[in-house]
């Protein structure tokens, strides 16, 4: 089985690069690009899992080496999707919405290995209770700017963890990444993680 030193991750999420610099791996950012718009017939889980692919692809399509890694987070509300807010206003309603209800967070892993056409994809979904939102709440967090790159207008690792009354799942599928079942699934690319836990900088690419 390969040890896994380094791998390039198709996001630029922070919490991401966040989340795979903790398991001390080297991580090159290199963004996709990838509009994740919707996709008119796909259900929230199913959209997660397209984005999660056409992210991987797209960066896979540049001829980079190594491991690559792509992921999409979306908040499924009855049945429908959240994505990005594109404003203030769209962020308070969307945050309005999800007050004092249950919703689910599903988000998709693609880890594509090119060299070896080998492809690992992992879609994980995590309930989330709310707490009862006043408006005064709701417009303290938007005014923060937290909102506006997180699927649901939310992000349960910064302010956002007071608006969460509980969860039932994995918190890290709610932050953005599935990372306990990444690395449980990572022997299936006959790869496994270093004994030796190494910090390395993260190489950020335009």
């Amino acid at each position: 089985m390969r040890e896994l030193r380094s791998i390039v991750l198709a996001s630029a999420s922070p919490r991401r690069l966040e989340l795979l610099s903790s398991l001390g791996l080297d991580v090159r950012v290199v963004p996709s690009n990838v509009d994740e718009g919707d996709r008119p017939g796909y259900g929230p889980r199913d959209l997660a899992a397209l984005h999660a692919a056409a992210k991987a692809d797209a960066v896979a399509a540049h001829g980079l080496e190594g491991l690559i890694v792509a992921a999409d987070t979306v908040v499924d509300l009855d049945g429908s999707a959240l994505g990005k807010p594109r404003d203030a206003r769209e962020a308070a309603a969307m945050l309005d919405a999800l007050s004092d209800r249950l919703h689910i967070v599903h988000t998709a892993c693609v880890a594509l290995d090119p060299e070896r056409a080998l492809r690992l994809s992992i879609v994980q979904s995590t309930e989330v209770r709310f707490a009862a939102l006043s408006r005064e709440t709701i417009d303290r967090y938007v005014a923060t700017g937290e909102p506006f790159d997180k699927a649901g207008g939310y992000g349960i690792q910064g302010r956002g963890a007071a608006l969460v009354e509980r969860i039932d799942g994995d918190y890290h599928t709610v932050m953005g990444f599935p990372l306990g079942t990444f690395v449980r699934r990572l022997g299936e690319l006959d790869y496994r993680l270093p004994e030796r836990v190494s910090r390395f900088p993260a190489e950020r690419v335009p």
